[in-house]
């Protein structure tokens, strides 16, 4: 089922944050519908870096063809600001489009962006940002892939002004709304009176953020259709990371972890290892009786 077919029932999509292959096979797995491709935990992961516009689009666009080819859900992609200007928004579009994206975030942060729950952020002309979801809807090829407008204005210059703003990205073409950090239930409540029904409604849960936490229900019922978890998935295995490594340094030996770890076997039955062994020997001649 397409992201544009599955945002048209009445449940909220529950999409958790990947940031690689094997992050988007364990959500598969799980039962996820959708997944959201971070561009905070891509710089997490991959850089060892914080949310601050360090990845590329480039370094998005691998990460995207990488998970496409893992798994069959939609994916949301982190297209940051475009990285640029409407015509490098355009080609960001193509780029991700290409690589088998169902949807583009974008967002109206000056660049390079920093994490919508940071502070001292910049925000660009509304025009401007309004001029960057047209041009990445005359760029795409699909209808079906979605343009999702995320305003930072609240940090910036309050909830009235982030209404407003998303309401020029909707009249300039955006699919979905994503007005990031709201502060209270209240600010929630704000944004849904005002956009529930009209069009899907995104919110972004961020452990520690400036929005409380809300569970996807509390969500749903609140009028949301997508409720993102970007980061959880870093900060889960940061954690046990940290007590990997610790553990090790001391012991010498993994033995007292063992029973946080697959062994050898275990991760091989999570990564279907048998079932392409198998693919592979009915087109190896060699591998015959």
């Amino acid at each position: 089922m397409s992201l544009k077919s599955r945002l048209s029932q009445s449940e909220i999509l529950l999409a958790p944050g990947v940031y690689d292959g094997l992050t988007a096979l364990l959500a598969e797995q799980a039962g996820f519908e959708g997944l959201y491709l971070s561009g905070a935990a891509v710089a997490y992961t991959k850089l060892g870096r914080p949310d601050i516009g360090l990845s590329s689009v480039s370094e998005m666009a691998d990460a995207m063809t990488l998970i496409a080819d893992r798994v069959t859900v939609p994916v949301i992609i982190d297209a940051d600001t475009g990285f640029g200007n409407a015509l490098n928004a355009q080609r960001t579009m193509r780029l991700y489009e290409r690589a088998g994206a169902a949807a583009l975030q974008v967002e109206d942060q000056t660049y390079p962006k920093r994490c919508g729950h940071l502070a001292n952020k910049s925000l660009i002309p509304a025009q401007e940002m309004a001029g960057k979801v047209a041009a990445m809807a005359d760029a795409r090829v699909s209808d079906d892939t979605l343009i999702i407008a995320r305003t930072d204005a609240i940090a910036v210059d309050g909830l009235s002004a982030a209404l407003d703003r998303a309401e020029t990205y909707l009249e300039a073409g955006a699919d979905v709304l994503f007005v990031e950090a709201p502060k209270s239930l209240e600010d929630m409540q704000i944004i849904s009176d005002q956009f529930a029904g009209r069009v899907p409604l995104l919110a972004n849960m961020v452990e520690g953020g400036a929005t409380p936490i809300r569970s996807a229900q509390d969500l749903q019922a609140k009028g949301f259709s997508i409720a993102i978890f970007p980061g959880g998935i870093v900060r889960a295995l940061a954690h046990a990371g940290q007590a990997y490594y610790q553990s090790l340094a001391k012991h010498g030996t993994t033995e007292p972890f063992r029973d946080r770890m697959h062994d050898f076997d275990g991760l091989n039955a999570v990564l279907g290892t048998s079932d392409m062994l198998r693919t592979g020997a009915k087109y190896d001649p060699s591998s015959g009786d």
